[in-house]
């Protein structure tokens, strides 16, 4: 019983009022219900999206200023640096803005810093970089630059115009950018019958935004090669993008995750098609396969040095060339995965040997030559192990780097706000955020962090709660009712997978374990109505359900052999009762 159930609560008489309304079956109907969604007109956009539905890119801060200054540019020949950054969510968006700005005339170069030498950002190193290999007089800073005051105040004195085009939360003061497109700036709630907002945007989506600013702009003054340019085909970078930057998939995200899924099944990219074969994915994609399989190979490279060979697999032309660098980014992957896996030990055996979950609220951990490039992936491990805000910090030298991830109820970038006296550099998001610390000044971030989230955190925000959607019986577990409820796709964060939940279940026969080391579990499960197959995974040593109890679980089809059926992939049990 590691987690928190927390049952949403029915509401029969609403969901059979909309059950009717909209000919929805009352189990998916609950779903819709508990994510939101109790107007028809809503649900219905939900369960279509379209792109037609998508705002118009102007109603973004600063988009207008955006564009005006970059059609100065391009009326001026001035060349044009987008300036990225180098996970995921950075290179997608500058590889869809340099091939937006190459096909509609603007002279366009990119620079993507190096994790271990610039930092993060718009550093002060990586933009003096930047300048000496690409003198300019406009930067376009993306997915970066909204705390960036410093340095953009430099730039300025140096004539460069800067552009952001950034998701982060943004700093006070802000930085005094020509344009600060950021969806951060325009929190206003709207009423539930107006269109999706954009509020919860990454990069790539504002990317996206932007090349559809620029059209629409350069439709209207006559741009050549503007009326026929398609940015459809620019939609699987931007689900790429989206799903790997985890953010919530819900309004704009959801639509354009939607379009871009389907372009990322069928993408002409070689250097897509290329990942897609190394990584020996489905031939349909969804949220898991891109967050889990093709995400982590492109952001191996910006990992453990430059993004630049993610930049280029995106950007290739060639099938050979693509393929070779599908190769290169999987055994990096395969290399980051190692170091990974050591610096994962060595942190929760620390953390183990002197942990007190009566009074650690927050684990904060640093080791000379820890590997910056892993450091969010271990806090996320560590989270998982201990459930609590977690910041891991390595390097060399007086001056360390760390990310940090966070738990629902402490908003990470704020309380590093309330900590900025012992930073050097810090921003982020609420669940996640980077920092530069000096040494000396660990113990107190990690004294400072515990007294803001014991004034923050109840003792049962600390257990994982684990959301339900409904209780059910097994006989209503269908083929066809499955084939419902896959109308929620693509689902992830802020549309999470349907969870579910049954009583007083016990075994059909006796379980199994499988798996080449034994560490998964299947059940045959009966509730006396009907009998279903059930696979616990990773269940380790964990103890296993016996007797009677009740079952939580996410309903799955399961396709082997030219056999369909349905099967549940267990979260948690407890006993009955």
């Amino acid at each position: 019983m590691n987690y928190r159930w927390q049952p949403a609560p029915p509401q029969p008489l609403l969901v059979r009022q909309l059950a009717a309304t909209l000919n929805l079956p009352p189990l998916l109907t609950q779903c819709l219900l508990n994510r939101g969604l109790s107007e028809p007109g809503a649900i219905t956009r939900f369960l279509r999206p379209r792109l037609q539905q998508l705002s118009d890119p102007f109603q973004l801060p600063d988009m207008d200023r955006a564009v005006t200054r970059l059609f100065q540019a391009r009326e001026r020949a001035e060349s044009l640096v987008i300036f990225g950054d180098y996970d995921v969510d950075g290179v997608t968006s500058t590889a869809l803005l340099i091939e937006v700005f190459e096909a509609l005339g603007w002279s366009a170069r990119h620079y993507l810093p190096h994790r271990m030498d610039e930092g993060y950002g718009l550093s002060q190193d990586a933009v003096e970089n930047c300048l000496r290999q690409f003198p300019t007089t406009l930067l376009l800073a993306v997915d970066c630059g909204s705390t960036a005051v410093a340095t953009i105040a430099w730039l300025q004195e140096r004539g460069v115009d800067v552009i952001v085009l950034d998701h982060h939360q943004i700093s006070s003061p802000t930085p005094a950018a020509v344009a600060l497109v950021n969806p951060q700036a325009a929190r206003t709630p709207t009423p539930a019958s107006d269109p999706p907002r954009f509020t919860e945007l990454c990069s790539v989506g504002l990317a996206f935004k932007l090349a559809h600013a620029l059209v629409k702009r350069g439709r209207e003054t006559g741009l050549p090669g503007a009326a026929d340019y398609d940015i459809r085909p620019l939609l699987d970078l931007v689900a790429l993008g989206t799903i790997a930057d985890i953010v919530p998939l819900v309004d704009e995200n959801r639509i354009l995750v939607a379009a871009g899924l389907a372009r990322l099944n069928t993408t002409r990219r070689p250097g897509l098609r290329a990942l897609k074969q190394i990584a020996q994915t489905p031939e349909r994609l969804g949220v898991y396969e891109v967050g889990y399989q093709l995400g982590p190979r492109l952001n191996a490279a910006g990992r453990l040095e430059t993004a630049e060979e993610s930049f280029r697999l995106l950007r290739a032309q060639d099938d050979a060339e693509a393929l070779a660098l599908a190769r290169q980014l999987d055994a990096r992957n395969h290399e980051r995965q190692k170091i990974e896996r050591g610096m994962v030990d060595e942190v929760i055996g620390a953390v183990r040997a002197r942990f007190n979950p009566a009074t650690d609220f927050v684990i904060v951990e640093g080791q000379l030559l820890w590997h910056i490039g892993v450091v969010g992936i271990v806090a996320s491990r560590v989270l998982q192990e201990f459930y609590r805000p977690t910041i891991i910090v390595g390097g060399e030298g007086g001056l360390w780097r760390g990310s940090g991830r966070s738990i629902a109820g402490f908003d990470l970038a704020a309380a590093l706000r309330e900590c900025s006296d012992l930073l050097v550099h810090h921003g982020g998001h609420a669940m996640a955020a980077g920092l530069t610390i000096r040494p000396d000044q660990l113990d107190p971030l990690r004294q400072r962090l515990n007294e803001l989230a014991r004034r923050t955190l109840r003792p049962a925000d600390l257990q994982p709660p684990l959301r339900l959607d409904a209780e059910v019986g097994f006989h209503e577990l269908s083929l066809d009712m499955l084939a419902q409820l896959d109308r929620l796709f693509p689902t992830g964060p802020g549309n999470p997978d349907v969870g579910l939940f049954t009583r007083n279940v016990t075994h059909q026969r006796p379980l199994q374990r499988i798996g080449v080391n034994r560490q998964h579990v299947k059940l045959w499960l009966t509730d006396g109505t009907a009998t279903h197959e059930a696979v616990w995974w990773n269940a380790g040593e964990a103890s296993l359900p016996v007797g009677r109890f009740d079952v939580a679980f996410a309903p799955r089809i399961n396709e082997f052999n030219h056999r369909r059926i349905v099967q549940l992939k267990l979260l948690d049990w407890r006993p009955a009762g």
